[in-house]
């Protein structure tokens, strides 16, 4: 059974904060030399392989959508749609011919809740156009776009979610969530983090609410159109009655039919534009991800500078025979007499290798802390330019389509005026 993209509602890693934008004859995307994997068979007399590494820019496009039966992972027999994904190259280092592959993924994508019926032809291909933005982000990072698993995804048929499981990386990231969560405490958190935390919750919330608005409105809309076609209704019965207004009331009641029925695929366009801003209800989440990143990694800085102090404290008690503060070992100490100085000393050499590592350890960790913010940062500001780009596009875009909207409105009543005038 083909393997399933993992659902984007799931937090992404990190490195995964950057979206791209769309392009009608496809992305261009690098693929380097992690790109390792193979396939068994492709579209063309050439694939991509993990020899292909004079691959510089691959196109991806989802071309097809496929009604498919299958066992699902508790055995038990579904339908599903299956997509198929092509991945070309459109530039080859040697001057070579085109090299393309092709194979078919099940897509679990989900916005916000599943439609009434997932076989649904308009529903099946806003899944195929999500399937593709997704992609296409994913090629459009720097660092994602050579990543191992992403070009399994595109290029090997089997065992891809396999080789995702054997990371590991989703297991120990939920088991220190779920470890950590709401029990440790940063003491010195970053300020830009708290801030973008704050920010993402608010931004969520209120395309949360926008969508909400939008829903109702849409609702009410809906409505508004379908009883025009009462109008329609009514004028060709009077038209049935009346010789001399008859053809005029009959040509109005169409233009009122056209109208009321023309409601269905408008919502259906602005179920695209709606689309575009759920995205960003992920890219929210996504942010909460990174600072969730950072607080574990501040919390383990935090915790190994605290362990080389407590260590440099009991060396330096060791070292001069005071004690200043209470310890199990101090307590001991009293009642059963002093340590030997071989024993001090034994004790003391053991801590001073132990601070020694803990120094290193502490070096390594806000060398990674400072790598991270740094990478992060370089992403959310890429992020933010395409999230700007992205809403100003789907907001204009909106608004032009009501605009067009209410001109055919317009147009409807201005029809019904000139067939009511020829009566």
């Amino acid at each position: 059974m083909e393997q399933a993209l993992p659902d984007p509602e799931r937090p992404l890693k990190p490195a995964a904060l950057e979206p791209l934008g769309r392009s009608d004859a496809g992305l261009e995307a690098g693929v380097g030399e992690e790109a390792e994997g193979s396939r068994e068979e492709g579209s063309g007399t050439d694939t991509m392989t993990e020899n292909n590494f004079g691959l510089k820019k691959i196109e991806i496009s989802v071309s097809e959508a496929e009604k498919r039966t299958g066992r699902n992972a508790m055995n038990m027999q579904e339908t599903y749609t299956a997509y198929l994904i092509e991945t070309r190259s459109v530039e080859h280092a040697d001057g070579q011919s085109v090299l393309t592959d092709s194979l078919w993924r099940r897509y679990k994508f989900v916005w916000h809740k599943l439609s009434a019926d997932n076989m649904d032809p308009d529903f099946v291909e806003r899944r195929r156009i999500g399937l593709e933005n997704f992609l296409l982000r994913v090629a459009s990072h720097p660092i994602l776009c050579r990543d191992k698993i992403f070009y399994l995804f595109l290029t090997q048929e089997g065992n891809w979610k396999e080789t995702v499981n054997e990371t590991g990386f989703q297991l120990k990231a939920d088991s220190r969530l779920k470890a950590l969560n709401a029990t440790f405490r940063v003491k010195n958190p970053d300020k830009r983090f708290t801030e973008l935390k704050h920010y993402s919750d608010e931004l969520q919330s209120v395309i949360s609410h926008l969508l909400r608005v939008r829903a109702r409105v849409a609702d009410r809309l809906y409505g508004v159109y379908k009883v025009h076609g009462n109008y329609g209704r009514v004028f060709s019965e009077w038209s049935a009655i009346e010789k001399e207004m008859g053809d005029g009331l009959q040509s109005a009641g169409h233009h009122m039919d056209v109208y009321a029925s023309s409601i269905d695929d408008i919502l259906e366009d602005e179920e695209h534009y709606a689309d575009q801003l759920k995205e960003y209800l992920f890219y929210a989440e996504a942010l909460r991800a990174v600072c969730r990143k950072h607080e574990l990694m501040q919390y383990d800085l935090e915790m190994a500078a605290q362990d080389l102090a407590s260590k440099k404290q009991q060396c330096e008690e060791l070292a001069t025979g005071t004690v200043r503060t209470f310890s199990l070992k101090g307590m001991t100490t009293k009642l059963f007499g002093q340590e030997t100085p071989e024993q001090r000393e034994a004790r003391i050499k053991v801590l001073e290798e132990q601070i020694n590592e803990g120094e290193q350890q502490l070096k390594s960790k806000n060398l990674e802390g400072r790598e991270f913010v740094k990478n992060a940062w370089t992403d959310i500001e890429r992020f933010k330019e395409q999230k700007n780009r992205d809403l100003k596009e789907a907001l204009i875009s909106y608004a032009v389509m009501q605009i067009s909207m209410c001109k055919k409105g317009i147009q409807v009543w201005t029809n019904a005026k000139e067939c009511f005038s020829k009566m």
